[in-house]
């Protein structure tokens, strides 16, 4: 017998939720076979065969969480030898049953009811059953009374019923008025990651507005050569350079040991909504990357999310997040939670053109964008993070000075 038991499969996982069995009791499987999907906090992840076998038992059910090193299901492997044993052994017990089922059958026959035959042709005409009649004759024997005692108590059940009926339908009905969505599975675990955050790491949010106007006109000359680039994949570069200068936000506080971690590779998170939730596949090696490169890899991982397709290695390793929900109409501000262990996230609102008070005290159409920085603040101060969205600008409202940085 093998026990399949939930493992870590990836970055130290404590838990996850069972989602599909894809086998069922009795089945048999192949090595590497996936037997079950479970959701970790990241992603929908497999668990296979670890060996040939049939399916023995299933031991925890759909949608209940469970713990890494819980066994899920067994299987029963068998040798040529062993499947023999357990062929002759079912046969037997079938001719046992069969011969079983027999007798019993006959026996049934041999006990008799006691009835007279005009007792029977009621029970025939009515269609009742005479072992199910409680006989106060002699010896027990039916009489025509016994009958006819069994009808009327038949028919006053049924008249009980036939009445109650309509008073149990409307009351289910005035109590059903409410839809149930099940609270499981990626709802679950972004629930938990999301109150996690919370309860941990001390919140605050920044908001800024930044000229894109130049940045808008950069991407449309690129256009005109042929080359589309998202205006999101200048904004994460542009972040990139801006966290050289503020590695604090690039980090992970280590409490336990008392010091904060700064990370030296930029690997950003990328929050896609998908139709099950949010998930957030990462971006790696961002500082190395030119703003095609980032493009392109964005575009890809946000597909395999739309699709369900995201590994592990898609979905971990982040140390910076960023929220683009200026598609989705979010225009003002918002204060987004942090994507724990890290100490920051960035936020995109919608572009909107309106008027702004030029340099020289003029007033010209501009395209404005709000952007929402939340941070740790016991890592980081508010004019730490005001400084570091204000570097940020300088290279999205001038977008030359982005260059100078690339060369």
């Amino acid at each position: 017998m093998v026990e399949v038991k939930l493992h870590d499969i990836g970055e130290g996982m404590t838990e996850a939720v069972i989602v599909h069995y894809l086998v069922k009791k009795g089945e048999q499987v192949k090595v590497d076979q996936p037997l079950v999907e479970v959701q970790t906090d990241k992603m929908v992840a497999e668990i296979p065969a670890p060996a040939e076998g049939t399916v023995d038992d299933i031991f925890i059910p759909e949608g209940q969480t469970v713990a890494v090193g819980t066994t899920l299901l067994s299987l029963r492997t068998e040798t040529a030898e062993q499947r023999v044993k357990e062929q002759l052994a079912a046969t037997i017990a079938r001719e046992v049953e069969r011969h079983f089922t027999q007798e019993t059958t006959e026996a049934a026959r041999r006990q008799r009811i006691l009835a007279s035959p005009y007792t029977r042709k009621i029970a025939r005409e009515h269609g009742v059953d005479l072992a199910l009649v409680n006989g106060t004759g002699p010896a027990g024997r039916i009489t025509d009374e016994d009958v006819y005692r069994y009808l009327k108590a038949q028919q006053s059940q049924s008249a009980v019923e036939k009445s109650t009926q309509p008073q149990q339908t409307m009351a289910k009905t005035s109590e059903n008025h409410e839809e149930i969505v099940p609270f499981r599975g990626r709802r679950k675990q972004i629930a938990k990651k999301m109150v996690q955050s919370l309860r941990t790491i001390a919140h605050c949010t920044h908001f800024e507005e930044i000229d894109v106007t130049e940045l808008l006109a950069v991407r449309e000359q690129l256009k005109k050569h042929g080359v589309t680039i998202s205006a999101t994949a200048f904004f994460i570069k542009a972040l990139s350079l801006a966290l050289k200068q503020f590695p604090i936000f690039n980090a992970k506080l280590d409490e336990e040991n008392e010091c904060i971690r700064l990370q030296t590779e930029h690997h950003f998170g990328i929050a896609v909504d998908t139709e099950e939730g949010l998930v957030v596949p990462v971006i790696k090696h961002i500082e190395t990357k030119s703003i095609r490169q980032i493009h392109e890899e964005m575009k890809a991982l946000t597909k395999k999310a739309l699709e369900h397709t995201l590994t592990l290695s898609d979905m971990t390793g982040g140390t910076f997040t960023i929220s683009n929900v200026g598609p989705l109409g979010g225009s003002i501000g918002a204060t987004p939670i942090i994507n724990y262990p890290e100490v920051a996230l960035v936020a995109f609102h919608k572009t909107k053109k309106r008027p702004v008070v030029t340099e020289n005290d003029e007033i010209a159409i501009r395209s404005m964008m709000n952007i929402s920085m939340s941070f740790d603040h016991r890592v980081a101060d508010g004019a730490t993070a005001v400084a570091f969205t204000n570097y940020f600008a300088k290279f999205i409202e001038n977008p030359n000075l982005m260059w100078m940085e690339l060369i």
